[in-house]
């Protein structure tokens, strides 16, 4: 009997949801049948108190991401879900990366990254991520939208959306206003939105982002690329706080994690919504089947 393919699934933060969450979710029901699920577990678990951030937590977290990812490269998993982790802790345990979107990309050696956001009404694609707001503005280039862009087109591609619509959202209150609030719309995104426009993409922008998701939650495009962080975060958990997915592009094997942290307040007391980690591996193995096909 052929085996099924499987998806890696690690804990994140031992001390946190992590755990509470992926066991509601392999326990759900609600996964695809076809494939297996596996906890990644580099070493026993450490003995944590529940909502008490610990270095060995944070330890455990790292071992079990680089346990995830050798077994992405033995070919044990076909695909790699993430749970949710402590940057503090991480980065008191010795972690040299903002995050572990970071971290994956520079195992595998990959330069051109994004970070998207994806619920059942909306999806969003970050030109930056975990900056403050005034290095999120230097960040804005139209070097990296374009780059976003194309790996947000090739994501919407990937899961069949044979001519996917992208907005653009301008980073200025209603998009500078040709100038008056800010030029980086005039200057920097519309050149961008320029050149995508000439390889024929259906590319709109840039688009106020004080409407822009209300016309995607409507069905008006298949993604926005947004400029920084919270401009996207920001909706897409307004309108799926427990269901939404972090899915990292470009990376050379299907990577998604929940959209949510640690939530220390709530560890320990099972009251976790599993819904996004469910969601998670969900997409996981969509992604898994398109790259299989």
């Amino acid at each position: 009997m052929k085996s099924k393919p499987v998806i890696g699934i690690t804990l994140g933060d031992v001390a946190g949801i992590g755990p509470e969450v992926v066991c509601k979710a392999l326990a759900c029901g609600k996964l695809p049948f076809d494939f297996d699920y596996e906890v990644v577990l580099n070493s026993a678990a450490p003995r944590v108190h529940p909502g008490r951030p610990s270095l060995s937590a944070a330890r455990f977290s790292m071992a079990s991401l680089q346990a995830g990812i050798d077994g992405i490269r033995n070919g044990r998993f076909c695909a790699l879900v993430t749970g949710p982790v402590n940057k503090t802790g991480l980065a008191r345990a010795g972690f040299r990366h903002p995050g572990q979107t970071e971290w994956l990309a520079a195992k595998t050696g990959t330069k051109r990254f994004a970070m998207m956001l994806v619920c059942d009404r909306l999806r969003v694609s970050l030109v930056s991520t975990h900056l403050s707001l005034a290095r999120a503005v230097r960040a804005v280039r139209a070097g990296r939208i374009l780059e976003v862009a194309r790996l947000t087109r090739e994501f919407l591609l990937r899961i069949g959306i044979r001519r996917p619509k992208i907005a653009v959202a301008g980073l200025n209150p209603h998009a500078g206003e040709n100038g008056i609030i800010g030029r980086e719309d005039m200057r920097i995104i519309l050149p961008a939105v320029r050149r995508m426009r000439r390889r024929r993409w259906r590319v709109s922008g840039p688009i106020s982002p004080d409407t822009v998701f209300h016309q995607a939650a409507h069905g008006a495009y298949d993604a926005v690329v947004c400029m920084y962080h919270d401009q996207g975060l920001i909706p897409l958990k307004l309108l799926a706080f427990d269901s939404g997915v972090n899915v990292t592009l470009g990376l050379p094997f299907p990577r998604t994690s929940p959209d949510h942290g640690t939530a220390y307040d709530i560890a320990g007391k099972n009251v976790a919504n599993p819904g996004s980690m469910i969601e998670a591996v969900k997409l996981a193995c969509v992604l898994a089947k398109k790259i299989k096909s």
